[in-house]
């Protein structure tokens, strides 16, 4: 498959669309030595700059793992824990990238019809709604879905649960919550 290696002059336009509003002209010299630290990041590729030693319950203690996946995986491990002391759950998706924030003055029909079920569920017995909004993908600033790659399909020993794709730091791709 063909390089997807940016050529540096790409690399800081796309960084510098983030920096647009003039208000951003009076720390242009900083943005500048940011960029060049990004750039730097970027070539040499660090994925996962941040680690610590796995610790106990891994086959190899002292392996460095990211500390995004560590705590990735403990946030797992105390929601099982909780599922298990709960009672049945019912997740209910507004799936919508529409709200009142991105189209002033009019939020989705999805989402008024979810918050419908959510309030009949929960007055059910027995049950408790967990609600997954995705208009705030479009609504809230950094907000984004990192789509999955499909590691298992082809290469099942290098996928990992919780994901070892994510975060890429030096994809920029850091957006996990």
């Amino acid at each position: 498959m063909p390089s997807v290696q940016l050529s540096r002059a790409e690399f800081e336009r796309r960084f510098y669309e983030r920096f647009y509003d003039p208000s951003f002209d009076a720390v242009r010299d900083e943005l500048a030595e940011v960029a060049g630290v990004a750039w730097q990041n970027y070539v040499e590729y660090h994925k996962s700059p941040r680690t610590r030693r796995a610790g106990r319950g891994f086959r190899d203690p002292a392996f460095e793992l990211p500390v995004e996946w560590l705590e990735t995986r403990a946030r797992i491990r105390a929601a099982e824990r909780e599922q298990k002391r709960s009672r049945s759950r019912i997740l209910l998706i507004n799936g919508s990238s529409r709200s009142d924030q991105t189209c002033p003055g009019e939020m989705s029909k999805s989402y008024r019809l979810a918050k419908l079920a959510q309030r009949a569920i929960e007055r059910e017995r027995g049950f408790e709604v967990d609600f997954l909004d995705l208009s705030r993908l479009a609504a809230e600033y950094g907000r984004t879905i990192l789509p999955c790659k499909a590691c298992v399909s082809t290469a099942m020993p290098l996928c990992h649960w919780p994901c070892s794709c994510y975060p890429n730091h030096a994809m920029g791709q850091t957006q996990t919550g």
